[in-house]
């Protein structure tokens, strides 16, 4: 039997990279797939991709993950489609070459990470967990979190700050919906190889850096799916407000 058979998983940024990866994965284990994407071409083409390799089409919902409107109806419109709303993967989010420290980085940039990275996660919870008390299957939460949260690092004082108040959030919701039979972790990568942190590696020092204490080089964006899916399945139902990081042992090296 597939890992996710019957689940029904919402991804939010599954146009490219991890969400891409994920979507790919959850619906070879099994799962009904919903790809809540901002890029219309980008969405449409990991529906495609899923259908392709599966057989098993794929929902996609043009969505911005900053507007409540947006996600509370792409949540509305996956629970009308399928009944049940059972994995919520907050993927969307990332850095950009603005950020710096406290001192330097533009007012703005730290607002737009706040907005993107924090808020956009909060929003998808409060839809998402909301569909899982209502429709009473209990269900898992992923929210996307960073190795920058877990460790002290240069030029990245926005981005860290969103990615840190992730990780508490994760934690503090784990605790208020154990009771739903909501487990809520997150995944904290390190330097992926996704188009958006390859381009990184070429104009931000910072993200190189980062790369260089990893012990196995890059991560590539199926390990981080793969530390999702354990996380989306039955087979982490004892585990939840664990933040669980995929770095290539950035994170004790």
């Amino acid at each position: 039997m597939h890992r996710l058979e019957e689940k029904v998983a919402f991804i939010t940024g599954g146009g490219a990279g991890i969400g891409r990866a994920s979507a790919l994965l959850f619906a070879k284990e099994g799962a009904q797939i919903v790809i809540a994407e901002r890029d219309v071409a980008a969405g449409e083409e990991t529906a495609a991709l899923v259908e392709a390799s599966t057989g098993r089409p794929a929902l996609f919902i043009q969505t911005d993950v900053t507007e409540p409107e947006s996600l509370e109806d792409a949540v509305k419109r996956t629970v009308a489609r399928f009944g049940r709303f059972d994995v919520l993967y907050n993927n969307a989010g990332g850095s950009t070459v603005r950020d710096s420290r406290v001192t330097d980085a533009p007012v703005e940039e730290f607002w737009s990470k706040m907005k993107l990275d924090l808020f956009g996660t909060w929003l998808g919870c409060r839809y998402g967990i909301q569909a899982m008390m209502d429709t009473g299957n209990g269900g898992s939460v992923i929210n996307s979190t960073s190795i920058f949260a877990l460790i002290g690092t240069h030029g990245k004082d926005a981005y860290t700050a969103a990615k840190g108040a992730v990780s508490a959030l994760t934690r503090s919701m784990a605790v208020e919906y154990a009771s739903y039979r909501i487990r809520v972790n997150a995944v904290a990568p390190g330097a992926t190889a996704t188009e958006r942190v390859l381009k990184l590696l070429k104009d931000d020092g910072v993200t190189s850096k980062s790369l260089d204490g990893q012990l196995f080089g890059l991560v590539q964006p199926e390990d981080i799916a793969h530390a999702a899916l354990y996380l989306a399945s039955d087979e982490s139902r004892s585990t939840t407000g664990h933040i669980l990081a995929v770095d290539g042992g950035l994170t004790i090296s």
